[in-house]
């Protein structure tokens, strides 16, 4: 993964997104040596989402096998929903 500091992304913005865009390379920013934040293809923000996506199912699917959840019908019953 590359690296750049954000004041080197202000003068070559173009050739980053560029990088980024058509080499699908990663660039990693910086602001006084500490890394604050990433450029990554939309194809790698689309896994990443994805990724989030099955985690947030995963965690959905073991929520539900909890004991003591309450059904959906109820909580729409309880909020006046149904």
């Amino acid at each position: 993964m590359t690296h750049m500091t954000t004041s080197k992304l202000r003068e070559d913005l173009a050739d980053a997104l560029n990088r980024v865009a058509y080499r699908g390379e990663r660039i990693l920013l910086q602001r006084r040596g500490k890394d604050v934040a990433a450029l990554v293809s939309k194809e790698d923000l689309a896994l990443l989402e994805a990724l989030e996506d099955r985690a947030d199912r995963e965690a959905i699917l073991e929520a539900l096998d909890e004991p003591g959840t309450i059904p959906w019908e109820k909580v729409k019953e309880d909020l006046g929903l149904s």
